[in-house]
């Protein structure tokens, strides 16, 4: 992150933290797809940055939804815990929500003495998340795709173990993770692709092709699916095949922190078209019934070097190719 152009810092005066009426109703503010609630009572505080990114949650791999310029005054409703960030001598794990931008702003970056802004209350807890995926959940999220009730109910725990394993434990981890296995696989763990007859042909949860990844899935399972390929939608296998590409073929976590559903689509492997637009869809149905509240902005694009079939690249290489250089000037 680039270092802040320096900024006159105005002096802080206690009588500007207290809660003032801003609004006489809610105002709902259009941005993209959802809907931003501007609360009736916010604390104005003034911002340090030239540059500062407004992200979707608190922490520093949460999608950027805008960079807001400055130093300028902003108005914050509440405050919550995330990522620690320092600027000079100062570290806080504090992050102002700023509902007219919506979404937060590291308060390392606000003018105020200490790391925590006085006068504002903490946010809502999040929706406490079990952990577990049920059949009801994804029955909800996803509709007439759970084709066959049963045969995802059996696999379910095996699914479960799996997002553990992965770390797959936050609501856009699970909504990105579970809307891939749900347009390849149907959430069915021993699916074999329709008329494909090939030897190692799409199998199991995540539709694991090619002997480039039968062979490494195996040896990383302990398994020989190179002559035995069948064993990929086996149950004992294949949820941990789907965690071995998450996580080892591919580190597609990330990505689904950034709201990136693009690049998560591109990981997967499959060319770029209609089918991307179809999975970002779901990626948002799914996020507003994990989290309770409306999806924000979603990115489904792809670079050009990324519309193509990807199958084939290690990991290394399409770290490589899906690398994008942070924008200068822009911190938080």
């Amino acid at each position: 992150m680039a270092a802040p152009a320096a900024a006159p810092r105005p002096s802080y005066r206690p009588g500007v933290a207290m809660l003032k009426r801003v609004l006489a109703s809610v105002i709902a503010i259009t941005a993209g797809s959802f809907a931003i609630t501007v609360p009736a009572y916010a604390a104005p505080f003034q911002t340090t940055a030239t540059n500062l990114n407004i992200r979707s949650d608190a922490y520093l791999s949460a999608a950027v939804v805008k960079v807001l310029a400055g130093p300028t005054s902003v108005e914050v409703d509440c405050q919550k815990s995330g990522d620690s960030v320092t600027v000079g001598s100062r570290t806080t794990t504090w992050w102002a929500h700023l509902p007219a931008h919506g979404g937060y702003a590291t308060v390392a970056y606000i003018d105020t003495p200490g790391t925590k802004l006085p006068g504002v209350p903490d946010c809502p807890q999040d929706p406490p998340q079990t952990g577990d995926v049920t059949l009801a959940d994804v029955q909800a999220m996803f509709g007439s795709r759970i084709a066959n009730p049963s045969l995802v109910q059996t696999g379910l725990p095996s699914l479960n173990q799996a997002m553990r394993d992965a770390n797959i434990n936050t609501v856009y981890r699970k909504a990105a993770f579970l809307t891939t296995l749900v347009h390849e696989s149907r959430l069915e763990y021993n699916i074999r692709e329709i008329g494909d007859t090939r030897l190692y042909g799409g199998r199991g949860y995540i539709q694991l092709t090619g002997d480039f990844n039968y062979r490494p899935a195996g040896q990383w399972l302990g398994i020989d699916l190179i002559n035995n390929p069948e064993l990929a939608r086996d149950i004992r296998y294949s949820a941990q095949i789907a965690r071995w590409y998450w996580t080892v073929a591919r580190n597609i976590n990330p990505y689904a922190d950034q709201l990136k559903m693009g690049r998560v689509n591109a990981a997967i492997g499959y060319p770029a078209g209609a089918e991307d637009q179809r999975r970002c869809d779901t990626f948002r149905t799914a996020i507003a019934y994990l989290s309770g509240q409306p999806a924000p902005a979603v990115n489904c694009s792809r670079t050009a070097k990324m519309s193509g079939d990807t199958t084939r690249l290690t990991r290394a290489q399409f770290d490589a190719l899906a690398k994008v250089p942070g924008a200068p000037g822009t911190v938080g």
